[in-house]
């Protein structure tokens, strides 16, 4: 059987800024579907071709062209009786692992995590309580402790998140594996506390990974551990993870009564740390998106206070809030409110101190697109045309890339003028 990937359909889908699961969800379909549709599997049946068609805005046949399998991609799978060859060196090609074995691979592993992060789940809500502390092992709670933190590390030092799957879920395992045994409710709520911190570093991995459902399943049992462990601050972290995948795809609405349910939360927890001042900052997305320009001031002031905070003090990597991104978020805030002239005064700030090509990436895209709405395209040129680069250079179509096919979306009025047509081009070749 030969399988050819269709990296131009999965490309396409990324343009249009959907996951593989949000493509699914729009198709009314499964998002293994759409992933056997892009290892070249199974083609679309008739009754999806239409509405895909619809959602990658595509002719039917330049969808064709998309599902035509790419040449260099198209790789014969090992016969099932060539094994001892290959091991016997009787041909001097080598093995190569069948196209899409990677992504069954990841999905293996993702599904395996979910199973365990239930358990642990159901373990937080029925404990096995002793009656008494002498089946205690506090060292081993230190080590659990120990191992979170260097997860959250590893986490945001890795280029691509999704390797550390395996390493949350061996940690799963033995976070479950310490609520099954006998323990008392003292441990038991150390045990809840290091189990909410653990699920929310799963719910990352998979917003990372745009799977965004399984972020929510990740951020709601999380919410559950740490209101166990009465974490208050764990446990307003967990709602507002929850609450921004809301912001993040535009349900505005949905999301203010969790949000000020974490806030409510998050006064009961540590005044030194910055919990209730990054709350505050969600909050601010949240209002924007609503066009409510002076409860999102009263939140961006809200959460401009974590800078008088004597120590900014970092629990762990559930928690790293400290306003060092605040003028950022005050320009995407009056971006979506249409005060291009606060935006581009905040966002010009945010530039000169953003350290990574990811922030800077997002902070010239997000000036381009105001260069656009304030009718100024010597700004949309400068700034697009460094983003672009930036994307280039770091060869990033994930969060720069889906940003820059937004304002490519938005240069098409201006497609007439040569400086417009060449940066539209730049972007399509992302």
């Amino acid at each position: 059987m030969v399988i050819g990937r269709r990296s131009r359909l999965a490309e396409r889908r990324r343009t249009r800024g959907f996951s593989q699961e949000s493509l699914a969800a729009e198709l009314n379909a499964d998002r293994s579907t759409v992933a056997r549709w892009e290892r070249g599997e199974c083609d679309p049946q008739p009754y999806h071709r239409a509405k895909l068609c619809g959602a990658l805005q595509v002719t039917p046949d330049e969808l064709n062209e998309l599902l035509e399998p790419d040449p260099a991609a198209r790789l014969a799978e090992v016969p099932p009786g060539s094994v001892g060859m290959l091991q016997g060196r009787a041909i001097d090609q080598p093995m190569v692992m069948r196209d899409g074995a990677f992504d069954e691979l990841e999905d293996m592993n993702r599904r395996e995590l979910l199973r365990l992060l239930s358990v642990a789940g159901t373990l937080v809500a029925v404990p096995n309580l002793a009656d008494d502390a002498r089946a205690d092992d506090p060292e081993q709670l230190d080590q659990y402790e120990l191992l979170n933190s260097h997860l959250w590390q590893v986490f945001a030092l890795s280029e691509s998140k999704r390797t550390v799957y395996p390493l949350v879920r061996q940690q799963v395992d033995l976070l479950t594996g310490g609520l099954r045994r006998a323990h008392s409710s003292a441990a038991h709520q150390r045990l809840c506390l290091l189990t909410g911190d653990l699920l929310q570093l799963a719910g990352e991995i998979f917003f990372d990974s745009d799977q965004y459902t399984d972020a929510a399943h990740c951020y709601k049992l999380a919410a559950d551990a740490s209101k166990e462990a009465r974490a208050f601050d764990l446990w307003a972290c967990a709602l507002t993870r929850h609450a921004y995948l809301g912001v993040y795809e535009r349900r505005f609405g949905d999301v203010t009564s969790v949000l000020e349910g974490a806030a409510r939360v998050a006064q009961h927890g540590d005044g030194q740390l910055s919990t209730r001042h990054w709350v505050a900052a969600v909050q601010a997305e949240a209002y924007a998106g609503l066009g409510d320009l002076d409860a999102c001031r009263r939140a961006l002031d809200s959460a401009e206070q974590v800078q008088a905070l004597d120590s900014q003090a970092t629990p762990g990597g559930w928690l790293r809030f400290d306003g060092e991104r605040l003028d950022e978020e005050r320009g995407t805030c009056y971006a979506a409110l249409g005060r291009s002239d606060l935006a581009t005064e905040a966002l010009t700030k945010a530039l000169g101190t953003a350290k990574s090509l990811r922030r800077r990436g997002s902070i010239l895209t997000d000036l381009a697109t105001l260069g656009i709405r304030v009718r100024d395209l010597d700004q949309v040129c400068e700034y697009g045309e460094q983003a672009v680069a930036l994307a280039e250079h770091t060869r990033s179509s994930g969060y720069i890339g889906r940003k820059l096919q937004g304002l490519r979306d938005e240069l098409a009025p201006l497609a007439s003028d040569p400086r417009a047509a060449q940066l539209s081009d730049r972007i399509a070749q992302l």
